[in-house]
């Protein structure tokens, strides 16, 4: 969720084509990571994101709120507009998902059709959370497109939220887990592999593994392949590698800072992960993970395209729009459409 300036895209006065970064990519693209509310639970509003899109090249998008908010308190002067503005809390907001539904709902229905709206405003650690789900699907049908992003470890933003912390493994999210697996439909998480402190090995990766060990049926997508800022560890594409090898259903996308650290240091893009690429582009899609900012889209997304060219032609159509349509497109009015998978009752038999 980019907050920072990217050297590799600012203008330059008088330099011809300067603002080239500003139309975007020029492949077709499916923006995979989208937030269209912020962190004070603020939009710009549909009309604004199309626009912005057309601007940027981007065909569609996988859109979301955020489910914190920030507090402002009564100590700050400054009302806050992201969640590192200062020190004051974040609190759940399940509501950011009935903004995001009626933004999407106000649109024309050939605009709807290029957006792809998750259910992101769920308490992770809240054994009731798969009936804000439940009733989400039940108030908008036709809407939503999958579940997520859900913000579980998450470096600051996990040490400012009130409560006890989030993590992939969590016992809350095991309805979610299987709802989204009866229903055929993706998880998007953001789960660090690591601590700020601790980079020479992922302590938090094993209680994503054992999610994905729990639950082989459902599709997840793991956000920027588990890398946030000041998160890093050896040999990351191999530990990628790895994770997409051992679970068939898993899924990446490759946004906000994966690529700049590691998929493309200083705009060149890292052999390793190139071949990485070419192997599992069928299960990686490409994101801005921009927290709204929709006039970013264009250079957010442009910068990629020195890593797209070194793509085979089959690969760079996975990566740009293929991967993202085939996870999230079609799902929308899934769960009224689709007769939940039977599962045995292992406990009764025997």
């Amino acid at each position: 969720m980019p907050h920072e300036d990217i050297a590799t895209w600012s203008r330059v006065p008088g330099k011809r084509g300067s603002l080239e970064p500003l139309r975007g990519s020029k492949y077709r693209l499916v923006d995979a990571h989208l937030h269209v509310v912020n962190f004070v639970q603020e939009t710009p509003g549909g009309d604004a994101l199309i626009h912005y899109m057309d601007q940027a090249n981007v065909d569609k998008a996988v859109v979301f709120g955020l489910p914190v908010s920030k507090m402002w308190t009564e100590y700050d002067r400054e009302p806050p507009d992201y969640y590192l503005a200062n020190d004051s809390p974040c609190y759940y907001y399940g509501y950011t998902d009935v903004i995001v539904a009626e933004m999407y709902r106000k649109l024309p229905a050939e605009q709807q059709a290029r957006l792809y709206p998750t259910i992101a405003g769920v308490n992770p650690v809240d054994r009731f959370a798969l009936r804000h789900v439940e009733r989400l699907y039940e108030q908008y049908p036709d809407v939503w497109a999958g579940i997520g992003e859900l913000l579980l470890r998450h470096d600051d933003l996990t040490a400012f939220t009130y409560g006890e912390n989030p993590r992939a493994n969590h016992q809350a999210l095991w309805p979610i887990y299987q709802f989204a697996a009866d229903h055929d439909l993706p998880v998007l998480l953001h789960q660090n592999v690591t601590s700020v402190t601790k980079s020479d090995h992922p302590v938090f990766l094993h209680e994503l593994e054992e999610a994905l060990r729990e639950f082989p049926r459902t599709r997840f997508v793991f956000a920027h392949c588990g890398m946030s800022r000041r998160v890093n560890v050896p040999f990351y594409h191999q530990m990628v590698e790895r994770l997409l090898e051992a679970y068939p259903q898993l899924c990446v996308d490759y946004s906000w800072i994966i690529y700049d650290v590691a998929i493309a240091p200083n705009g060149t893009p890292d052999p390793a992960w190139l071949e990485l690429t070419e192997k599992y582009s069928e299960r990686i899609c490409l994101g801005s993970d921009l927290v709204t900012k929709f006039e970013r889209l264009g250079p957010e997304l442009q910068r990629y395209d020195i890593f797209l060219d070194e793509l085979s032609e089959t690969a760079r159509a996975n990566v740009c729009y293929r991967t993202a349509e085939r996870i999230y497109g079609g799902n929308k009015g899934k769960v009224g459409r689709v007769t939940p998978r039977s599962v045995p009752d292992w406990g009764a038999m025997g």
